[in-house]
């Protein structure tokens, strides 16, 4: 078992989440169940499925959970851009958001690499 709470991914994933659930709380009311939702539940499995990957027995199972959070990254990203092109949210919103959303992505992907190697 290895202790998610030391990989830097999960620590800025985990941070993340801070600024989505704040800028979504502006969004209209009619979002609630839709990209409101959404944003939060992609920005949430991030850190979610790293932490639950480090509790499985082997790289492969532990890989395949990485690849689950980078594509929740994805996710938020496309629902990033979306609420951009609605004017939920501003110009600079957008950029400083999905700036720190593909750095996760990368790191994911870095780290799903490493893991991979190790089979």
């Amino acid at each position: 078992m290895n202790d998610f709470r030391k990989l830097e991914i999960w620590e800025r994933s985990r941070k993340l989440c801070v600024p989505i659930y704040a800028l979504t709380a502006h969004f209209p009311k009619s979002e609630i169940y839709g990209l409101t939702s959404q944003m939060r539940r992609s920005c949430v499995s991030i850190s979610s499925n790293i932490a639950e990957g480090s509790g499985r027995k082997g790289h492969k199972e532990y890989a395949q959970m990485i690849s689950i959070a980078l594509g929740s990254a994805y996710e938020l990203e496309t629902q990033l851009e979306i609420s951009f092109e609605l004017n939920f949210i501003s110009q600079e919103e957008y950029t400083t958001i999905k700036k720190e959303v593909v750095e996760v992505q990368k790191m994911i992907y870095g780290f799903r690499e490493y893991l991979l190697k190790q089979i």
